[in-house]
């Protein structure tokens, strides 16, 4: 083994663990390399997911990726894999693997017609399976064809160029300082968007750039409007909410009105469980819409950075990408935050109303708790006079049997030969007896309250 191989092998140890994946990160999705004449087909597949893991986005990706590669007995790429190019000879094929979606794009060489009538009839989508392209129904959510053709500088060719396209929205631009953009960001007849760019003095490497950041407008476009259909779905709804809200916060004024007119508490426990379900039918819009807010706004931005790359000069009398996505795509990222913005205050107003609700039932509650905390107190009390009641008559039940005996022993000591008179004695025993049960039964009392005093203060 060489000095240098083990140099190397040493200083491979050294390496962070994610330094080399990070490294390739940037550099795992290359742009297609092109030259003019070429005609491309686009397709982004969305798979709708129940489950939050991205495998089962992934799984199915692969799934579809391994069937076409399966009818050209070509390998596929390992399941952990996020780009994949392949020259079939016809054409070329560039997949890309996403969060959400992934996309396929293949390239041929064409033969571009001078007055474009043939543009579009021939494209790479003839190469490609039928029955696989038959199993992508339902799933793509965008299809393009963009034709990359050789262009004179200076030539005017906007007539036949907008013959290509069915709707009266063109829009173009000069781009990168050696293109035209041509398109109208419309599904035409055939199920697809189209795009043309003419190269008239791109550089090496810059055709495929272009090229790629408009397929990345047109889909990241479709993407970030996935939101809209949420945004107008969740309007109704909070507009119910809101509706409800502002009945339930009138009723909550009923605290300034006279005790008899006011609501009782169990309307109160009614008002408190309305305002709970409330906060959770909002809670449930606010979780159906987060994830698909936030990513329609990561698309968003996508969209107007990669517009700003292209460095849009204006072709007179039509409008640049920029113009259209402000006018268009705009206010519908603006509906999507401002139905988002409109969750966070109403969830807000009813997390103040329930705090409202619940200070007042809090309220009612301690004055209720005073009452009865009263009520015992004053019952305390009469039992207190009661007891002390009871045991003045103790005091004189037990004077008197005390006396009672001693009156028996005064007349058995008689009857023994002593003289002694047992009614004098029991006359006189009557104030000591009576003063001895009234301390004994103080000292009693006493010790009752220290015991408990000192039990009080231990717990």
């Amino acid at each position: 083994m060489s000095l240098a191989y083990r140099a190397t092998a040493d200083f491979a140890k050294l390496n962070h663990p994610m330094r080399v994946p990070l490294s390739a990160e940037i550099h795992s999705r290359p742009f297609l390399q092109l030259q003019a004449p070429e005609s491309l087909t686009h397709f982004a597949l969305y798979v709708q997911q129940d489950h939050p893991s991205q495998k089962l986005h992934r799984s199915t990706q692969h799934e579809i990726l391994q069937q076409l590669c399966a009818h050209y007995g070509v390998a596929a790429p390992g399941p952990q894999a996020r780009y994949f190019f392949h020259d079939f000879g016809r054409f070329r094929m560039k997949w890309e693997c996403h969060t959400e979606f992934a996309t396929f794009t293949f390239v041929e060489r064409a033969d571009t017609d001078p007055d474009f009538r043939q543009s579009f009839q021939k494209v790479p989508l003839q190469h490609v399976p039928q029955e696989w392209l038959a199993g992508l129904h339902g799933k793509i959510i965008v299809a393009a064809h963009v034709l990359l053709c050789s262009g004179v500088e200076g030539s005017d060719k906007t007539e036949a160029i907008a013959a290509l396209f069915q709707g009266k929205s063109l829009v173009g631009s000069n781009v990168a300082g050696a293109a035209e953009v041509w398109t109208d960001f419309l599904i035409q007849p055939d199920g697809f968007s189209r795009f043309v760019v003419r190269d008239m003095g791109l550089r090496e490497f810059q055709s495929g750039r272009l090229v790629g950041r408009l397929l990345e407008i047109e889909t990241y476009r479709m993407m970030a409007l996935l939101g809209l259909p949420n945004a107008e779905a969740s309007q109704p709804l909070l507009n119910g909410i809101e509706g409800e809200l502002a009945d339930l916060t009138a009723t909550l004024v009923q605290a300034d009105l006279p005790a008899e007119v006011r609501i009782d508490a169990r309307e109160e426990g009614h008002l408190l469980h309305h305002i709970t379900s409330l906060a959770a039918r909002l809670e449930k819009i606010s979780v159906n819409n987060s994830y698909r807010f936030a990513a329609s706004q990561a698309y968003f931005s996508l969209v107007q950075a990669r517009i700003h790359e292209l460095r849009e000069v204006r072709i007179s009398g039509i409008q640049t990408l920029a113009e259209f996505m402000g006018r268009r795509l705009a206010p519908a990222m603006h509906t999507c935050t401002s139905v988002a913005l409109r969750q966070e205050a109403l969830a807000k107003r009813i997390g103040r109303s329930n705090d409202l609700l619940r200070t007042r039932v809090g309220i009612e509650q301690e004055g209720q708790n005073r009452k009865i905390l009263q009520s015992l107190d004053a019952r305390a009390a009469q039992q207190l006079r009661l007891q002390q009641a009871v045991e003045g008559l103790s005091a004189v039940a037990i004077s008197y049997y005390t006396l009672g005996l001693i009156g028996y022993a005064g007349k058995a000591m008689k009857a023994g030969g002593l003289a002694v008179n047992p009614d004098i004695l029991q006359g006189v025993a009557v104030p000591v007896v009576i003063a001895a049960v009234w301390l004994g039964l103080r000292r009693v009392h006493h010790h009752i309250a220290e015991r408990s005093a000192a039990g009080a203060r231990t717990a």
